[in-house]
């Protein structure tokens, strides 16, 4: 799986509060979800960003409630993945089973400015800097992992399996 994008970055113990707020938990429709990802984060995020940008994030990305709603919101806006030196434990679940992408890598934060270009290459646990030339190791995803998200998330891989025996 390689993942190509623009970097948006945003700082420590980003809460699923700033990734989907409270307010908006009243759906679960992946669509208004996106319209939303961000919002307390940075309110132009979703005006800004475009579909296969990635988030850069420093550590304990989604900590705070354990709502599934954060990784939807990200994956339904158009996020490829989200890289961050280490993520909340239930957000690093939730992401798996909606399907999105994550990375820990404990370097490339300080290496990775806002706006710079990167390519992940996630069999190769690489992030490559496309702009500054550079490369950052990642946590490579276990193979299962990796068969969640090309499934489209648990549901999906569960549905597949019974479909498919």
């Amino acid at each position: 799986m390689k993942l190509r994008g623009k970097v948006w970055k945003f700082g420590a113990d980003v809460d699923t509060d700033a990734i989907i707020p409270a307010r908006y938990l009243n759906t679960s429709d992946p669509a208004e979800l996106a319209r939303h990802c961000m919002e307390d984060a940075d309110p132009a995020f979703v005006a800004k960003m475009k579909p296969g940008d990635v988030i850069l994030a420093d550590k304990n990305f989604g900590c705070g409630s354990s709502r599934e709603h954060a990784p939807i919101a990200i994956k339904a806006a158009g996020v490829s993945c989200v890289i961050a030196k280490s993520f909340a434990r239930i957000f690093y679940r939730n992401a798996f089973n909606m399907g999105l992408p994550i990375f820990e890598s404990t370097e490339a934060f300080g290496g990775i400015q806002e706006g710079d270009e990167v390519e992940v290459d996630a069999g190769a646990g690489v992030v490559k800097n496309v702009t500054r030339g550079t490369e950052f190791r990642v946590a490579p995803i276990p193979p299962f992992m990796e068969e969640l998200i090309a499934d489209g998330g648990l549901m999906a891989h569960i549905a597949k399996k019974a479909k498919h025996g």
